[in-house]
């Protein structure tokens, strides 16, 4: 029994560590680092003070926009029948939705292409069903 009590209680100063430390992220239940964009906000002086929730927000934030991202990047590259998102797929998937269309409207993806867009002007004009299609509008009056 008094071995139990002896391996939480160290000797020594300060309180015994009794559990092991959770992150930020951890207890956010966050894949994003909380504590990266904590630093990042404190060393970039967006303020003179951080407050304890702002990186835990910021990064929930950013990582639903990754998840975002990703997901329509990956139904993309599936249906371009790859198995891996390449900058194209991105591109793709960011320029199609419309919402993220106009977050990252004044954003260039490298290697991300263009989207296929003819004008209608440039395509050739249907086949007519009569005779009466045949003629341009001018020789009608």
């Amino acid at each position: 029994m008094s071995s139990a009590v002896e391996t939480t209680t160290k000797g020594g100063r300060g309180k015994p560590k009794a559990t092991k430390s959770v992150s930020r992220s951890h207890k956010a239940g966050l894949q994003f680092p909380v504590g990266r964009v904590a630093r990042f906000l404190k060393t970039g002086r967006y303020a003179q003070r951080v407050g304890s929730g702002s990186p835990v927000y910021l990064s929930a934030v950013l990582e639903y926009l990754a998840a975002e991202v990703l997901e329509l990047a990956g139904n993309a590259a599936r249906d371009n029948k790859k198995n891996r998102i390449i900058p194209r797929h991105i591109q793709l998937a960011v320029r199609n939705d419309e919402e993220l269309s106009r977050l990252m409207g004044s954003v260039t993806i490298a290697n991300g292409g263009v989207l296929p867009n003819i004008h209608q002007n440039l395509l050739p004009k249907k086949a007519g069903k009569g005779k009466g299609d045949i003629g341009s509008a001018s020789q009608e009056f």
